[in-house]
């Protein structure tokens, strides 16, 4: 039994250990958690859907938005929604797909946890998604997107989900990571990512 209850605490340890922190973005004044979880408790208030992307259907689905651009649109819709509402919220949570919610934090923030995320990994990869990791690390090189085929081929009508737009940044650096030559993407804004290593 006492075997069991070590082997138990190791894995949680282990567990804890691997999980990698960031410092998040704002967007006009809100705490951004794309592909992370806030470590502050919270609930949340209402979501936000996707919508037809009109830049990228009058060109055919060759200009998009990038992911910095479409997170500052789903901002922008939620706040103009819950002003006229007269509501309010802290901050936004994308976890997947072509929504955004909106989430009210229930605890109060201390400043070893304002804007302070445990982040999610993608094709195993720590992703820093608008955030800033919490350790020290050096930059090794640039990822560029490359063309969106969905877009192209619908002629603008369907786009990329973010987490779809992310996982093609972590198929261009899956090699490098499993031999240890990068530890985490870095995404800010822009249509492009670093690679990094700690």
């Amino acid at each position: 039994m006492k075997k069991i209850i070590l082997l138990v605490a190791i894995m949680v340890t282990t567990i804890a250990v691997a999980q990698k922190k960031a410092k998040v973005h704002n967007v006009n004044g809100i705490e951004v958690y794309i592909l992370s979880e806030p470590v502050r408790n919270y609930e949340i208030v209402n979501t936000a859907k996707n919508s037809i992307k009109w830049g990228s259907y009058f060109t055919g689905g060759l200009i998009n938005q990038s992911i910095s651009t479409k997170v500052s649109k789903f901002v922008k819709k939620l706040l103009k929604d819950y002003t006229d509402e007269g509501l309010t919220f802290d901050a936004v949570l994308y976890t997947s797909g072509k929504n955004m919610t909106a989430i009210k934090f229930t605890e109060e923030a201390t400043p070893e946890t304002k804007g302070i995320a445990t982040i999610q990994k993608l094709n195993g990869i720590p992703f820093y998604v608008m955030s800033e990791p919490l350790e020290e690390y050096k930059y090794v090189n640039n990822i560029g997107k490359g063309i969106k085929w969905k877009s192209l081929v619908t002629a603008g009508l369907l786009n990329n989900s973010i987490e779809q737009d992310l996982v093609k940044f972590a198929g261009k650096v899956e090699n490098k990571f499993r031999k240890g030559k990068i530890s985490a993407v870095i995404y800010s804004n822009g249509k492009k990512a670093i690679s990094i290593l700690f």
